[in-house]
């Protein structure tokens, strides 16, 4: 059985910085590309950035290019979203996903197979 459990959400003023965890348990770390997505409430679901299974590559989405950063640690079976200069349109319930099939990830939540259950990101202004 696949689980993802993420953390470390919160409500922060503006500009300030957070770091998502997302610890993965079922197949092997390694061999799953994984995916951070967000959705606020009455948006629809918005892609935030995707790395490949060994962590080499990595894909970010249009709002967030350039103040957040997708990593991993493979030994410890997480993936982590550093986010820095926050924005009150970054408050959102943040979700990791993991995609089984393919090397890179995508910016697609379709190919994703598996989902943590969110966690909150509250921006103040």
């Amino acid at each position: 059985q696949v689980q993802l459990v993420e953390s470390g959400g919160g409500l922060v003023q503006t500009g300030a910085s957070l770091r998502l965890s997302c610890v993965v348990s079922g197949p092997s770390f390694s061999s799953v590309a994984m995916g951070w997505f967000r959705q606020a409430p009455g948006k629809e679901r918005e892609f935030v950035a995707h790395i490949s299974r060994s962590g080499g590559t990595a894909y970010y989405g249009d709002s967030v290019g350039g103040r957040f950063t997708i990593s991993r640690d493979n030994a410890k079976s997480t993936v982590f979203l550093q986010m820095t200069g926050l924005k009150p349109e970054d408050t959102a319930v943040y979700s990791c996903a993991a995609d089984l099939t393919s090397f890179s990830g995508s910016s697609d939540a379709a190919d994703y197979e598996y989902w943590g259950q969110g966690t909150q990101v509250t921006v103040s202004s």
